[in-house]
């Protein structure tokens, strides 16, 4: 006989495990939970990563290397066809004036101006950085670009409340 004329006889799906259908059906009693404990008891589950009292493999493995993310500039990102849309000819943008148009959320980060779109209004744009595009797009609708300052890094406030 071979394989493919068993398997042609054979159905194609198995039957769901029926359990707490009584002793006869082999999943009777404690439906295959075991005695007592909190998993044979509804509503358990176990954390992902959980190892019963054994020191997880996360913490048993080395940490290595040094990532810069937590020193990486971040900015509110607007288009130049942001400013088109939004300002007229010879008015100042600042971020003040980006969150008064709704452009930016807040003045927490600094604004960085990019280039993608066409701009044909003389604005004086006042912001953190400005891509090449952006500087070439401004200059050559008449207008004029100022960089405000960047801050130096400092370490943020510690969380550890004081005692006294």
């Amino acid at each position: 006989m071979m394989i493919h004329e068993i398997t042609s006889l054979v159905e194609r799906h198995k039957d769901r495990k029926r359990v707490g259908r009584g002793r006869g059906s082999g999943l009777g009693k404690t439906s295959g939970r075991g005695h007592k404990g909190a998993k044979s008891r509804s509503g358990w589950s176990e954390k992902l990563a959980r190892e019963g009292g054994q020191l997880a493999y996360f913490r048993r493995i080395p940490k290595r290397g040094f990532s810069n993310k937590n020193f990486a500039t971040r900015f509110y990102v607007v288009n130049v066809r942001d400013l088109q849309k939004h300002f007229s000819d010879g008015e100042a943008v600042s971020p003040a004036t980006l969150i008064d148009k709704g452009l930016v959320r807040d003045a927490a980060l600094p604004v960085k101006i990019l280039g993608c779109g066409e701009l044909t209004r003389r604005l004086s744009v006042s912001a953190g950085q400005v891509s090449a595009s952006a500087r070439e797009k401004i200059e050559k609708a008449g207008g004029t670009i100022e960089l405000s300052d960047k801050k130096s890094w400092t370490r943020p406030p510690s969380k550890k409340t004081e005692r006294t």
